[in-house]
C-alpha cells in the first residue's frame, strides 16, 4: 500500500494527533489544545512527546511557566506538516509532486503509527553487529546518544536495514531502567516528575537531540537516585526488550 494512499484512510477518520497540532496552533497553549481536541492534559502532553520522538525533530515548542502552565507553538517542520496535511485533505487522492514535499511526507506517515510502547525514538542505523542468528543493531539517536536493539537476522534483511537507514525504536517505559552513568547508558536531563501515590513514578527524560522518554521509577528507587527536574539521567534498556520498526 503506497504512503498516499495511507494517508488518504487517515484524513477520512481525521487522526486525533493532527488535531492536537491543529488546537496547538490555534490555541498556543498545550492546556487549551487538549481540552479542545478532547483530550486530558498528560494525553496531550503524552501525545506532543510521541509526535516530536516519531519526527526525529520539535514539532511543537514549549515552553514551561508562567500562567496556564506555559505556551506551545508550533516549530517550523510543525507547521510544514500541518499544512501538508491540510492540503492533502483537500486534494484527497491527488498526489503532491513538488520534490521538498518528500521528507515531510515521510514524517507525516510516521506519526500515523500507533502502538502501545510509550517510548517511541527516530534514529538512524549506526552499526550492524553479527551475533549468530541474530544482529545488534546501533541506532544514533542525536551526537551523543546511541540504543542497541537485538533482532533476527532475517528480520535484518527483511527491514532492508544498512548503515544509514532510517528506523523507529519502541519499548515500554517499564523497560527503561535509572542508574549509573556508562558507554551503554542514554544521557539525558530529568524534565517532569509525575508522582502516583498509588503506582510507579512517572519520570519524564528530555535527550539532547529533542527527543524524550518516559521512565516508570518506584517511589524508593526516586528518592535514592535523587531525581527532580533540571538533573542529569541516565537510562538503560535491554537491547532484546526493544523494537524495531521502518516506515519504508
Amino acid at each position: 500500500m503506497s504512503l498516499l494512499t495511507t494517508l488518504a484512510q487517515h484524513i477520512a477518520r481525521r487522526p486525533q494527533r493532527i488535531a492536537l497540532l491543529q488546537q496547538v496552533a490555534q490555541q498556543g497553549s498545550i492546556t487549551r489544545a487538549a481540552k479542545a481536541a478532547g483530550l486530558s492534559y498528560k494525553a496531550a502532553w503524552d501525545a506532543i512527546d510521541e509526535l516530536n520522538n516519531l519526527a526525529g525533530r520539535p514539532l511543537v515548542e514549549r515552553s514551561v511557566g508562567g500562567k496556564g502552565g506555559g505556551g506551545a507553538r508550533l516549530s517550523a517542520t510543525g507547521e510544514r506538516l500541518l499544512q501538508l496535511y491540510q492540503r492533502l485533505e483537500q486534494l484527497q487522492t491527488q498526489f503532491l509532486d513538488a520534490a521538498e514535499q518528500g521528507e515531510d511526507l515521510a514524517l507525516l506517515g510516521r506519526l500515523m503509527l500507533r502502538t502501545s510502547a510509550r517510548n517511541q525514538l527516530s534514529g538512524r542505523v549506526a552499526a550492524i553487529h553479527a551475533q549468530g542468528r541474530n544482529d545488534l543493531i546501533e541506532i544514533a539517536l542525536d551526537d551523543d546518544n546511541r540504543l542497541q536493539a537485538q533482532i533476527t537476522h532475517d528480520s535484518t534483511e527483511r527491514l532492508e536495514l544498512s548503515i544509514g537507514s532510517p528506523v523507529i525504536a519502541l519499548f515500554k517505559a517499564g523497560c527503561l531502567q535509572l542508574g549509573e552513568p556508562g558507554p551503554d547508558a542514554l544521557t539525558g536531563e530529568v524534565e517532569q516528575v509525575l508522582e502516583d501515590g498509588d503506582g510507579p513514578c512517572e519520570v519524564r527524560i528530555a535527550l539532547r537531540g529533542g527527543q524524550r522518554l518516559c521512565a516508570l521509577v518506584e517511589a524508593r528507587q526516586l528518592r535514592a537516585l535523587d531525581l527532580a527536574p533540571g538533573r542529569p539521567v541516565h537510562a538503560r534498556v535491554n537491547a532484546a526488550q526493544v523494537l524495531l520498526g521502518t516506515t519504508t
